[in-house]
Formats: C-alpha cells, sequence, structure tokens
C-alpha cells in the first residue's frame, strides 16, 4: 500500500513543505506501508487547462499525464495544507482538479496549518473530496501558527499533535485497505 503525502503550496519560503516533512517524519514504520511526499511545486502546474473535463480522462497535456499518473500510483492521501483566506490554497485545489479517475475510491486524510489551525481549509478540502469520490477520515491535524512553529517558520509541534498524527495514520491506514476492495 502506498500513501502520497501532498503538500499545498508553491510560493518560495512555505510552511508546506516543513510540515509535509514532519508528517512523513512521523509516519508508522508498518511492513506493506510505504509513504511519499510528493511536492505538487515539482510538477509545475499551470492554471487547468485540459480541453476536456477532468472525468473523461483524456487527458491532452503532458503535465497532466505525468501528475495523473502520480496520483494514480496511491492508495490514499494526506492532504498538508496551508489555509489561506479561510480556505484551501489555490495550488492545492488547481493540482486536485487535474486528474479525476485517479482520485476515485480512495482514503484521505488532512493535517492542516494556519492561524486557526487550518480547520477552514480542511473544511474546504473535505467537500472536495467528497466530489472526487475520496473518502476522508475523521481524525485531523490542526497546527496553530502561533503555538506549533517558531517565528511562524520552523515547524516543532506540540507533543499532543503526535497523537493526533498517530490516530489519523491509523484511520488513513484501515479506510485506504477498505478502499482498495472497490476498485
Amino acid at each position: 500500500m502506498k500513501i502520497a503525502i501532498l503538500t499545498s503550496t508553491v510560493r518560495p519560503g512555505r510552511n508546506s513543505i516543513k510540515v509535509a516533512e514532519w508528517v512523513k517524519e512521523n509516519a508508522p514504520q508498518i511492513d506493506g506501508v510505504e509513504f511519499e511526499l510528493v511536492d505538487i511545486a515539482e510538477y509545475d502546474l499551470p492554471l487547468y487547462d485540459e480541453p476536456m473535463p477532468a472525468a473523461y480522462g483524456q487527458y491532452a497535456n503532458e503535465h497532466t499525464k505525468k501528475w495523473a499518473a502520480k496520483v494514480a500510483e496511491f492508495d490514499g492521501y494526506v492532504f498538508v495544507t496551508a489555509e489561506y483566506n479561510h480556505a484551501a490554497p489555490s495550488a492545492l485545489l488547481n493540482a486536485i482538479a487535474y486528474p479525476y479517475q485517479e482520485w476515485n475510491n480512495k482514503a484521505a486524510a488532512f493535517v492542516g496549518f494556519g492561524s486557526l489551525g487550518g480547520a477552514r481549509a480542511v473544511e474546504n478540502l473535505r467537500l472536495v473530496a467528497a466530489e472526487i469520490q475520496l473518502a476522508d477520515v475523521r481524525q485531523g491535524v490542526y497546527l496553530s501558527l502561533f503555538d506549533d512553529f517558531e517565528n511562524f517558520a520552523d515547524c516543532k509541534p506540540r507533543e499532543n499533535q503526535l497523537e493526533a498524527l498517530g490516530t489519523m495514520f491509523e484511520q488513513l491506514i484501515s479506510w485506504s485497505k477498505a478502499m482498495k476492495t472497490l476498485r
């Protein structure tokens, strides 16, 4: 089983990559489960530019084919999301919009961060997940820029965040296994 830990931002100096690295470093060591950090910045996706809707799976552009192939590799996803203007970052929403069937019947979990722990971005993503047929787990992790970062830049989560992360991973792995039976 493969689980992707996805970043959400592409701007210079972003915290998304730092939080994703923390998530990966604290992922459980379980036989048969592999975690991979997937940085959306490495895919350099322009604003959605496919001539056909993603649901048709008729991708014309090489960047779309490459991104869709990467998304298809996984059984589950951890979306590490910043909160921009009470929502998920546009770079992440754009990346989600490119493929469709590659997301279907898989599981998702969320690690949010921001002034309110990224809670509104996570709620935004839960709605998007439903539309692309991702089953989202209940447990999330919500990191406060005030309490879980030093100088708003260095990811240093409080101890209690590790317990939440562990529970989130347990749920995500269970749901990823269960969803695999639908594919």
